[in-house]
């Protein structure tokens, strides 16, 4: 994944591109609590570099107009499941979905699929 990232971004540094590819990979699977312990972790360990947001361009606007083409409401949260999902996608072979009964795990996926099929057409 830091090699993928690397060659897409020939300009960022190697201490950057190591963190968003931790980043990337890991924070789908933590639990809410788990998030402020792994930014700390990686703030220890890198204290002086800034990680820039990425970038999904024409991947999160396909999003946007899927949710609100299934009369969803845009949530940036919402946007960020969707995006990290298919982050994990391209990262795992195997994928499970968990969570209570109607936080959205279904919806989610839809929406995914809805995203990657129209922008595949």
């Amino acid at each position: 994944m830091a090699g993928g990232l690397k060659r897409a971004h020939p300009t960022l540094n190697e201490d950057g591109v190591l963190i968003r590819a931790m980043r990337d990979a890991n924070v789908p699977k933590f639990l809410k609590n788990d998030l402020p312990l792994f930014a700390a972790i990686i703030q220890d360990l890198f204290p002086s570099v800034e990680i820039s947001e990425n970038n999904y361009g024409k991947l999160e606007v396909t999003i946007k107009q899927m949710i609100t083409d299934a009369k969803l409401q845009t949530q940036q949260s919402f946007i960020i499941k969707v995006i990290q999902l298919f982050e994990t996608f391209n990262v795992r072979f195997g994928v499970m979905l968990v969570g209570p009964t109607g936080s959205g795990k279904t919806t989610v996926w839809n929406v995914l699929q809805s995203t990657m099929t129209y922008l595949r057409e």
